[in-house]
C-alpha cells in the first residue's frame, strides 16, 4: 500500500497526467476534464461526466479497474436500475398529490439517488458483501425506505394518517427519522442481503458514528476481521457534510484500530443549499466534501443530472471500497426542487436560482425519452413500468404496520421481557478470589512491567488476601465474571487503558520491548469471550455515538464508554439527548450502553468537578408525583435510563452485573468516583459480593443510631462522595446515636419503596438532603418532591452549596470553605428550628 500511495504521488504531480497524456497511449481519466477550472462551486452546467479529486491514480490508471465505457451498458443500466428505480419519482409524485400539506422531505432534484444507492449496493454484494447499514438525513429517506431498504408502502402511508398515535405506530418520532433492518435477496447477485436503515433525529450528522459503531459490532460478532461481508454507507447533506464537525470526528475514526469498519462508502447530496444559506456564506473550502481530504479519501464529484456518470461513479466506488476497504466520497451535484421542506418557500431568499430549477425536467423522465430515441427501450416497455408501480401504488391500503423487535431472540416475540426478575449478581468466592489473582499478575513470562505497577499488582494481591477489593479491583472481578459467561465487554474513551487516575492499568505495557503489551483480562478462562479495552481519539460526540451504535447490536455485550471527566459529556451532549434519553421512545429500540462520568467536588476546579448528574435527572421520565405499584425490576424496566451513584466497590461491581442480568436492555448512567478511587474507607469485602448478594438501591445507616431509631433526631439523606465527608464529621462530632445516613445509590428511577421505609423508621427524627453540588445543580430538585410524595407532612431540608453559575470554585481555600460551612450544618441539630418550609 505505501509503494501505491507513493505512486499514487508521483502521478499527481506528473504534468503529463494532468494533461491527460501517457506514453502508452492508455486513456485516463483528467480530473478537471469537461469542468471549469475556476469553479469555486460545481453546478449543472459545470460538469457533463464526472471529475476525480485525491485518489489512487494508479489504480484508476489501470482499465481494468475503471475503463470500461459508460455508454456500454446502457441496456444494463435501464434493465438493472433505471427500470426499477422509476418508481422513486413516481413515488414522490404520489406522496405530494395525496398528502400535499404533509411535510415528508422529498428527494425531487436527486432523485437518482435511488439507483446509486442500488448500484453501490450490488457490486458490494457482488463482492461478498452480506450487511449492509445506512445513515442519512431526512431528505429522501421515505423513498430510500420505500425503494431501497423496500419497506411496505401501505406501513409508510400509514404514517401519514393523521389519526395515528405513537403507540400505534410503535414510535413517538416522525416518519421520516424513522429506520428500518430488512433482510432480502439482492435481485443482481441473488445472494440474501440485509439493509439496515439507522433511524436519526433532526441534527444531521449525528447518526454518522452510531451507524460506524454498530457496521464495527456486526463485524466484530460475525468475525468480519477485513469488512468482507459487514459494510457502511453513509448519505448527507452539503451544508451538514462541510459545517458538523462530528463528520470530521467520524473521519478519523475510520483508520483506528478499534475503530475502524474497513472503508465507508459516503454519498453527498449536494443541493447547493443548506435551508436557505448558500454555499458562499456556508463553508470556506472550495468543495463540500473537502473534509474527506484528511482521511485521503477519493472524492467524486459528479453531476447528478448524468445518470450514466452516477452509475460509472458508483460502481468504481463500490469497487475502490472493495479493494482498498478504505473510505470514498461520492458528490452527488444536484439541486433540490422545492424548499427546505414541502411547505417552504424558497424564492424568498434564493430567486434566480429556483428560476432556472423550476424549467428543469426531471433527471429520470429526461434520461428515459434519451434512451427510447436511442432505441436502447421502447415507449411501450416504458409506459409499462410506469403503469405497473402506479397501479402497486394505488392499491396499498393500511392493512397493518410493522415493527421489528429489536434483539429478537432476547425477546419474547412481541417485543417483551421473558421474565420481569433478575437473578442474583453476588459471585462464589472461587471466581472472585481467581480474577482477582490474575489481576494481580502478568500471565505472560519474560513481560517487565514498570516498577510503579508492581506495587499496585502487589496491593491488589494484598487486597484479595485479605477478601477485599477497592474500585478497580472491583470492576476488574465485575467485567471478568462476565467474561466468564460468554458476555463480551467492550471499554472505550480517552485513556481508558490505564485510566484517567491512573487506578485501572487493564492494558501492561513491556518496559524493555516496543509495542509489546499485555491484556490480562483475556487470560482469565480458556473458553471466554473477549475483551476489549481502547483508548479513543480525543472525541466525545464521535466515539460517544459509536459506542452506542456498537452497543445496539447484540444485549448479550456490556459496552461502556468513559469520560476522561464527568464534565466532557457535555460535548456528546447531542448523542445524549437524542439517542441515548429518547431512543426507546422514539424508535422502539433497546440499548444497554453504560457511561461512566468521573464526578465529585475534589476542588478541582469549574472544569473537572461535576459531571451534571441535574442534567441527567432532569430528562429521566419517572413521575414526582405518582408512587409506583411495582418497584425494583418493574421500575427500571418503564424508566428511560438508570442513574446511580455508588458509594462503595461492591455496588458498583453489583450495577455493572446488573445490566447484563436484567431481562431487558436500559442505559446505565454512572457518577463515578475519583478520590475514593484510594480512599482506604472505601472498600468493601467479599462478603458483599459473594452468591446472593446483590446491588443496594440505598445503604441504610448501620450504626448505633439503627439501632435506636425512635432516639435519633435527624436524618440526612445524601449519595456518592459526600458520605465519607459526613460520616467522618459525624464520628468527630460523636453524634452517630443523634444523626442517622442514609445513602441513595440508586437515584433514577427513584427507591420511593426504601425511602419510605427509611422515613417511617425515624418517624421522630427531621429529614435533610445533603450534597456537595451547588443547590441549583446535583440532586436536589430531583427528589425534593419525590420524598414530598412519599411523606407530604414532612419537609426535606436543603444542606450543601449556594446556587452558582460555575459547578465548583477555582480556589482551593474557597473549597475547603464551603465544605466545613454545609458540613456544620448537616450536624447543627438547631439550624432549622422555626423556619418554614
Amino acid at each position: 500500500m505505501s509503494q501505491l500511495r507513493s505512486l499514487a504521488g508521483a502521478l499527481r504531480s506528473s504534468s503529463q497526467w494532468m494533461r491527460g497524456q501517457v506514453g502508452s497511449g492508455r486513456r485516463v481519466f483528467d480530473p478537471r476534464r469537461n469542468c471549469s477550472s475556476g469553479a469555486a462551486e460545481p453546478s449543472l452546467a459545470a460538469c457533463s461526466s464526472s471529475y476525480v479529486v485525491e485518489m489512487y491514480y494508479a489504480w484508476l490508471e489501470d482499465h481494468k479497474n475503471v475503463h470500461e465505457g459508460p455508454t456500454a451498458w446502457k441496456n444494463l443500466i435501464w434493465i438493472n436500475h433505471f427500470k426499477k428505480s422509476y418508481t422513486d419519482l413516481r413515488f414522490e409524485d404520489f406522496l405530494a398529490r395525496k398528502w400535499s400539506s404533509e411535510k415528508r422531505f422529498g428527494l425531487e432534484g436527486c432523485e437518482v439517488l435511488i439507483p446509486a444507492l442500488k448500484m453501490i449496493i450490488d457490486k458490494s454484494s457482488e463482492a461478498g458483501i452480506e450487511s449492509v447499514i445506512m445513515g442519512m438525513p431526512h431528505r429522501g429517506r421515505l423513498n430510500v425506505l420505500a425503494n431501497v431498504v423496500r419497506k411496505d408502502l401501505d406501513q409508510i402511508f400509514c404514517q401519514f394518517d393523521p389519526k395515528l398515535e405513537a403507540a400505534d405506530e410503535g414510535s413517538g418520532d416522525v416518519k421520516y427519522h424513522l429506520g428500518m433492518y430488512h433482510e432480502r435477496i439482492n435481485r443482481e447477485t441473488d445472494k440474501n442481503i440485509t439493509l439496515s436503515l439507522m433511524a436519526n433525529p433532526s441534527h444531521l450528522e449525528a447518526v454518522d458514528p452510531v451507524v460506524q459503531g454498530k457496521t464495527k459490532a456486526e463485524q466484530f460478532y460475525g468475525g468480519d476481521t477485513e469488512g468482507r461481508r459487514v459494510m457502511s454507507i453513509l448519505m448527507h447533506g452539503d451544508a451538514a457534510f462541510a459545517g458538523q464537525g462530528v463528520v470530521y470526528e467520524t473521519f478519523h475514526l475510520s483508520e483506528l484500530p478499534s475503530y475502524t469498519t474497513h472503508g465507508t462508502i459516503h454519498v453527498v447530496v449536494n443541493n447547493q443549499i443548506g435551508f436557505t444559506t448558500d454555499p458562499r456564506m456556508a463553508r470556506s473550502s472550495p468543495y463540500p466534501t473537502d473534509v474527506a481530504r484528511v482521511v485521503n479519501a477519493p472524492i467524486f464529484h459528479v453531476n447528478a443530472d448524468d445518470p450514466e456518470a452516477v452509475m460509472y461513479v458508483c460502481k468504481v466506488a463500490a469497487e475502490w471500497r472493495n479493494t482498498f476497504n478504505k473510505d470514498v466520497v461520492i458528490d452527488l451535484v444536484c439541486y433540490r426542487r422545492f424548499g427546505h421542506n414541502e411547505m417552504d418557500e424558497p424564492m424568498f431568499t434564493q430567486p434566480l436560482m429556483y428560476k432556472q430549477i423550476r424549467k428543469q425536467e426531471h433527471v429520470l423522465k429526461k434520461y428515459a425519452d434519451k434512451l427510447i430515441s436511442e432505441g436502447v427501450v421502447t415507449l411501450q416497455e416504458f409506459e409499462v413500468c410506469v403503469s405497473l408501480y402506479g397501479n402497486l401504488i394505488t392499491v396499498s391500503l393500511c392493512k397493518h404496520l410493522f415493527h421489528s423487535c429489536c434483539f429478537p431472540d432476547f425477546f419474547k416475540l412481541d417485543g417483551e421481557p421473558k421474565s420481569m426478575s433478575c437473578p442474583s449478581t453476588g459471585l462464589n468466592e472461587e471466581v472472585l478470589r481467581h480474577i482477582g489473582e490474575v489481576a494481580s499478575s502478568v500471565p505472560l513470562k519474560d513481560f517487565a512491567i514498570h516498577s510503579g505497577l508492581s506495587r499496585i499488582l502487589r496491593g491488589r494481591a494484598d487486597m484479595v488476601a485479605k477478601r477485599t477489593v477497592d474500585w478497580a479491583l472491583a470492576e476488574y472481578v465485575a467485567f471478568g465474571s462476565l467474561l466468564k459467561d460468554g458476555i463480551h465487554v467492550r471499554l472505550s474513551g480517552q485513556d481508558v487503558e490505564r485510566g484517567t487516575f491512573s487506578h485501572r492499568h487493564h492494558v501492561l505495557h513491556d518496559q524493555e520491548v516496543d509495542k509489546r503489551f499485555c491484556i490480562p483480562m483475556n487470560h482469565l478462562w480458556p473458553n471466554q469471550a473477549l475483551y476489549t479495552v481502547c483508548n479513543s481519539s480525543l472525541s466525545e460526540y464521535g466515539v460517544l455515538g459509536f459506542e452506542l451504535g456498537f452497543a445496539m447490536a447484540s444485549p448479550n455485550a456490556l459496552v461502556c464508554w468513559e469520560a476522561q471527566f464527568g464534565d466532557f459529556q457535555n460535548t456528546a451532549q447531542c448523542i445524549i439527548d437524542q439517542f441515548i434519553s429518547a431512543g426507546q421512545a422514539k424508535w422502539v429500540r433497546h440499548n444497554g450502553i453504560v457511561l461512566l462520568l468521573p464526578h465529585g467536588m475534589e476542588g478541582m476546579g469549574p472544569e473537572h468537578s461535576s459531571a451534571r448528574p441535574e442534567r441527567f435527572l432532569q430528562m429521566s421520565k419517572d413521575d414526582p408525583d405518582r408512587y409506583p405499584v411495582n418497584f425494583e425490576v418493574q421500575q427500571l424496566y418503564d424508566c428511560n435510563w438508570i442513574v446511580v451513584n455508588c458509594s462503595t466497590p461492591a455496588n458498583y461491581f453489583h450495577v455493572l452485573r446488573r445490566q447484563i442480568l436484567l431481562p431487558f436492555r436500559k442505559p446505565l448512567i454512572i457518577f463515578t468516583p475519583k478520590s475514593l478511587l484510594r480512599l482506604p474507607e472505601a472498600r468493601s469485602s467479599f462478603d458483599e459480593m459473594i452468591t446472593g448478594t446483590k446491588f443496594l438501591r440505598i445503604i441504610p445507616d448501620g450504626g448505633p443510631a439503627s439501632n435506636h431509631p425512635e432516639k435519633v433526631k435527624r436524618v440526612i439523606f445524601c449519595t456518592g462522595k459526600v458520605y465519607y465527608e459526613l460520616a467522618k464529621e459525624r464520628k468527630q462530632l460523636k453524634l452517630e446515636e443523634d444523626v442517622a445516613i442514609v445513602r441513595l445509590e440508586q437515584i433514577s428511577p427513584f427507591p420511593f419503596d426504601l425511602i419510605k421505609a427509611e422515613v417511617e423508621k425515624y418517624s421522630n427524627a427531621e429529614l435533610i438532603w445533603c450534597q456537595e453540588e451547588h443547590k441549583n445543580m446535583g440532586y436536589y430538585d430531583y427528589i425534593r418532591p419525590r420524598f414530598l410524595t412519599v411523606r407530604s407532612k414532612n419537609p426535606i431540608w436543603y444542606v450543601g452549596r449556594d446556587p452558582a453559575a460555575a459547578p465548583a470554585t477555582g480556589n482551593k481555600f474557597t473549597h475547603l470553605a464551603e465544605l466545613k460551612r454545609f458540613l456544620d450544618t448537616a450536624f447543627n441539630l438547631e439550624a432549622f428550628k422555626g423556619r418554614s418550609y
